[in-house]
């Protein structure tokens, strides 16, 4: 027993030792982060500069809009407050530079392709079904829905949204939008090839930010987590005994994928359970894949589903 515990401390020992290799190649890659705060320019818009902001911001002011409808919003008393609210939660720039540059170095050392990006603040009204915008080279990020998960503007809107609407979900966000482009489309419309499709996602969580929980990287809190992981055997039992994993009944994405209050086994147990839960399985089987096969994260995003179940030699935990 002793020496396959000796081993075994060899093995850890090595494997800590590669990772704090690769994390000191990463940290010396260099990213500077330039954040542009249009969210305090236009707080500090008068009608009488207009002009001037709407030269350098175009894309934010569509020619379609008289000037008439950005006027009533520099003195809409509601959009003040929101402004306000954001300045008190992000008074400068040096919490988002702290989540984005190590999360865009570790991009960087896995997909050298990756090209830093324009980062631009806006608040967008509360616009939470999206958060943050990847268009071309410039990344938007609303800050506003960012406040705190209780604060009083996202009154009205359910817990399972505003749960996610806090600033340390910024870096799980921002690496979401990139994994869509890192990440091939499903090929088939099986449950679990868009399992797998949203588990390669979470993966590069695991890899983009590896210094965060695990229940933020899913968006999920602490409880909700844990309820995940002492249930994975019961719910994947539920998953092979009703035959849902090669079915392409698009209610299971409803039921198993879109973000929701709960996940729907139509059992006892739906309102204890988070949503998402066919994410959280998928996730749980492409880790697998990666721990028991020698395959590099580039190849994991165009691999098929199929292919990682069968080499995956999933199990889940009891």
């Amino acid at each position: 027993m002793k020496f396959y515990a000796l081993i075994l401390f060899i093995f850890l020992l090595a494997s800590c030792n590669d990772q704090s290799k690769v994390e000191k190649e990463i940290e010396a890659i260099p990213i500077d982060v330039q954040i542009d705060r249009f969210d305090k320019v236009f707080a500090a818009t008068t009608e009488q500069n207009l002009p001037e902001v709407k030269r350098k911001y175009p894309i934010f002011f569509p020619q379609q809009f008289n000037d008439s409808i950005w006027i009533e919003k520099i003195n809409d008393t509601l959009q003040n407050q929101l402004e306000e609210e954001v300045v008190k939660k992000f008074p400068n720039d040096e919490y988002l530079e702290e989540v984005l540059e190590p999360l865009f170095q570790h991009i960087k050392y896995y997909f050298p392709k990756f090209k830093n990006p324009n980062v631009v603040t806006i608040i967008s009204d509360v616009d939470y079904r999206n958060k943050i915008i990847l268009a071309e080279n410039m990344l938007v990020i609303g800050l506003d829905n960012y406040l705190g998960s209780d604060h009083f503007f996202y009154e009205g809107i359910e817990k399972y949204i505003t749960k996610e609407m806090k600033p340390s979900q910024i870096g799980p966000d921002v690496a979401e939008v990139y994994a869509r482009q890192f990440v091939a489309p499903p090929k088939t419309r099986s449950l679990l090839s868009i399992m797998i499709y949203f588990g390669k996602k979470l993966y590069l969580n695991d890899v983009f930010l590896p210094n965060i929980p695990d229940a933020e990287k899913i968006g999920y809190t602490e409880e909700e987590y844990l309820w995940s992981t002492e249930n994975e055997q019961y719910m994947w039992r539920y998953f092979v005994e009703k035959e849902l994993l090669y079915s392409t009944d698009q209610k299971l994405v409803a039921r198993f994928i879109s973000p929701a209050p709960f996940s729907k086994f139509y059992l006892e147990i739906d309102n204890e359970s988070p949503g998402m839960l066919g994410r959280f399985l998928g996730w749980q089987i492409v880790k697998s894949y990666m721990e028991n096969n020698d395959a590099s994260v580039q190849q994991l995003m165009v691999m098929d589903a199929e292919e990682i179940f069968t080499n995956s030699k999933y199990k889940p935990k009891k």
